[in-house]
């Protein structure tokens, strides 16, 4: 295998990530749940935030990006299978 991978050009053993900060092991999300308590989740990213309360994407930012999204906005919810007459 680690001929292969360097046929590639990859370094074999692949390179290890940085490791966290001691201070941030073990730190909860801490985000506010639906039941009002605070998620226990570790495992957080380096926005401090978990999978579910992170959050990825912030909306469109160009303005073709937001034009494409007002019309998809126009459509209103999923496509139903049979639609009403």
């Amino acid at each position: 295998m680690a001929a292969e991978w360097r046929a590639r050009g990859y370094a074999f053993p692949p390179p290890r990530l940085p490791t966290l900060p001691e201070c941030l092991r073990g730190l909860c999300c801490g985000a506010k749940t639906r039941a009002g308590t605070p998620c226990k989740l570790t495992t957080v990213f380096l926005n401090g935030r978990c999978k579910l309360h992170g959050g990825l994407s912030t909306g469109p930012t160009s303005e073709a990006g937001k034009a494409v999204a007002r019309e998809n906005g126009k459509r209103g919810g999923r496509p139903r299978k049979n639609p009403s007459p």
